[in-house]
């Protein structure tokens, strides 16, 4: 009724928040690694901020990663063929899968790929884990939804590697489970104004790395 405030149900509410990492690996992140997303390099100091900034503030951190076996058998079918060829790109155990070293909580937090691949979430640190996915989105065919759940968690912020695909599929994903989700412009590589707009328009909220910063407490 005229008058009367309007709810914002998409208002993130950092008191119950995580942070998200998309595909923050050597072999998609490293200038001249052999899958390089240009402009991932270029914001991997922002994400570092906002990580330290969480651990600060015991704010949970889950980093999603791509895992291709070498058979090619769980690459998803538009790559397929490229990993049957011999491609070797985030494979099992090598430092091309490993998470970019200045995000992780230290520097002996490397992955288990064995214990990811099996669906595990694979501890890091104090409130920090890793966790595979088989495609796109985070929440396919994975346990990050009932994770999240299982800790009172409600609002999500994504960072890092590649908007256009999993990153954005992560974040409409989230809406679609009525997940509060924030973007962080300036710490997702290939960021693009009008893709912004349409998540806007599903609820997703823009912030910049000093905004989001400034709400951790």
């Amino acid at each position: 009724m005229e008058g009367e405030d309007v709810v914002d149900y998409t208002e993130p509410n950092f008191s119950r928040c995580a942070v998200i990492t998309i595909d923050t690996q050597n072999d998609f992140s490293l200038p001249g690694a052999i899958a390089e997303i240009k402009g991932t390099h270029e914001v991997i100091p922002q994400m570092k901020r906002i990580l330290e900034a969480a651990r600060k503030s015991h704010i949970p951190i889950l980093h999603v990663v791509r895992i291709y076996k070498e058979d090619g058998s769980n690459a998803d079918i538009c790559r397929k063929a490229l990993i049957e060829s011999g491609a070797q790109i985030v494979s099992p155990g090598s430092s091309g899968a490993e998470l970019v070293d200045s995000i992780k909580p230290s520097s002996d937090a490397n992955l288990s790929h064995e214990e990811l691949l099996s669906g595990k979430m694979q501890p890091l640190g104090d409130l920090e884990w890793a966790m595979y996915k088989p495609r796109w989105g985070a929440f396919y065919q994975t346990d990050l939804e009932d994770f999240l759940r299982g800790k009172g968690i409600d609002s999500l912020v994504f960072i890092g590697c590649n908007f256009p695909n999993c990153p954005r599929a992560s974040m409409v994903q989230a809406s679609e489970r009525d997940f509060k989700v924030v973007m962080i412009e300036d710490a997702i590589s290939g960021v693009y104004p009008h893709g912004i707009e349409e998540l806007i328009r599903i609820g997703v909220k823009a912030y910049t790395t000093e905004q989001v910063i400034s709400q951790f407490k």
